[in-house]
């Protein structure tokens, strides 16, 4: 896995690449939801995907396309689709290539959103999923060769920080030419799964790409199709063959518009990538200083928390996943550690009598985050699924911010103390 970064080449793309040397420097809005031709042919010609002009904004808008272009030259991707969550990029590739019928492999715990995704809304319609935990190989190539048609994992378990063989799960799945789609949401320039041979990227580009909390959003981004020997061309995907024939190698990008977002219409907003694009200018500087930060908090709450009171980060040598955490994920593996109190009433007194933590759903924010895990996103799931997702009574999930780490450590370490 390449686990190394260089921050100062992402700083200078995403600087260059948002703003513009001539005419207004900050991103332009396109607000129109319908978009004029200028005649007949034309209009058949940006049906029929052969002119590259702006149909109508529930397929994409110019603002959105910049934002597309953009996040996929930093993923190292072909090209992108920007949607209205982050929940909506997944839906929008699980809806364009799975079918009634159809399995989804899902490896490792999962943000709750997705699971429930998985477990109720597409079983619903007649897909099925099979969970494993991410080093249960035996499993996924047992799976795999079933002939499935897509595997979906997180880079870093959320809230369980789990930490996947992300390299060897993405040479199985090529193997057995089965698409791989990579929550990435917590890891951007950190992990970069299209160039390890991973399909698809998504992130809820809510998270650590604004990182304001002023943007919801999500993006996919999708690797180049080959001109001979792709994986979509074989049988299994034959009901996208008459697509990827006469699109090549960008026919992901219209088999996830005509098959998912034109129908279903999760479409980003202009502003909303708008609003994500001011906070790609400053990502780069963002995860470098933050990744240091959580690493920061970690050790110092490993250190002197209180008997009752404990962190988990991979960082740490009490950690699981501390051996893969160095090996692979040497800059970090994103905003996230946890804090684990015992009991849900001992993680409310704690989350109470913190002073500069927010309590939010949310994560990736440049200011530091907190939530109590089974009394908000994971209240409706039963505790069979809440152990296999790793969540216990008393965890709660952290997301580190850009403030001073010794700051944020000394703020949970006078909540603990007062328990």
């Amino acid at each position: 896995m390449n686990n190394t970064t260089d921050f100062d080449y992402f700083n200078t793309l995403l600087v260059q690449s948002v703003g513009s040397k001539v005419g207004p420097i900050a991103p332009t809005i396109t607000p129109s939801a319908a978009y004029g031709y200028e005649n007949a042919e034309e209009a058949e010609g940006i049906f029929s995907a052969q002119v590259n002009k702006p149909l109508y904004a529930r397929v994409g808008n110019p603002t959105n396309a910049k934002l597309e272009a953009i996040v996929a030259k930093m993923e190292g991707g072909f090209g992108a689709i920007a949607t209205s969550s982050g929940m909506g990029a997944i839906s929008m590739v699980c809806s364009a290539f799975l079918s009634a019928g159809d399995e989804l492999l899902c490896i490792g715990g999962f943000f709750g959103g997705t699971y429930s995704l998985v477990n109720e809304t597409l079983a619903r319609f007649g897909i099925t999923n099979t969970f494993c935990t991410v080093d249960d190989f035996e499993h996924i190539e047992a799976t795999l060769k079933r002939g499935i048609k897509m595997v979906l994992f997180e880079s870093v378990g959320n809230p369980s920080l789990t930490l996947p063989d992300i390299q060897r799960i993405i040479d199985l799945c090529n193997k057995y030419e089965t698409l791989v789609m990579i929550d990435n949401t917590a890891t951007p320039l950190l992990v970069r799964p299209l160039e390890m041979g991973a399909d698809i990227s998504v992130h809820s580009s809510t998270k650590n790409m604004s990182g304001h909390s002023a943007a919801l959003g999500g993006i996919a981004v999708f690797r180049a199709v080959k001109e001979e020997g792709d994986k979509l061309l074989n049988p299994k995907y034959a009901d996208v063959h008459k697509i990827v024939k006469k699109m090549g190698k960008k026919a992901f990008i219209p088999i996830c518009k005509k098959r998912a977002i034109r129908d279903f219409g999760m479409t980003a907003n202009a502003f909303g990538s708008f609003m994500t694009m001011v906070g790609l200018e400053t990502l780069s500087l963002r995860v470098e200083r933050i990744n240091k930060s959580v690493e920061t908090v970690a050790a110092l709450l490993d250190e002197k928390l209180p008997e009752g009171v404990s962190v988990n980060h991979p960082s740490l040598p009490s950690s699981p996943d501390h051996d893969r955490y160095k090996s692979d994920f040497a800059q970090g593996c994103g905003p996230l550690l946890s804090i684990n109190c015992g009991t849900k009433e001992r993680a409310f007194i704690f989350l109470n009598k913190l002073n500069l933590v927010i309590q939010t759903a949310n994560i990736g924010d440049n200011r530091t985050l907190a939530l109590h895990m089974t009394s908000t996103i994971y209240s409706d799931f039963n505790e069979e699924a809440r152990k296999f997702l790793g969540v216990d009574e008393g965890l709660i999930r952290v997301s580190i911010g850009l403030e001073d780490p010794m700051a944020i450590a000394e703020d949970f370490l006078q909540a603990a103390n007062a328990l």
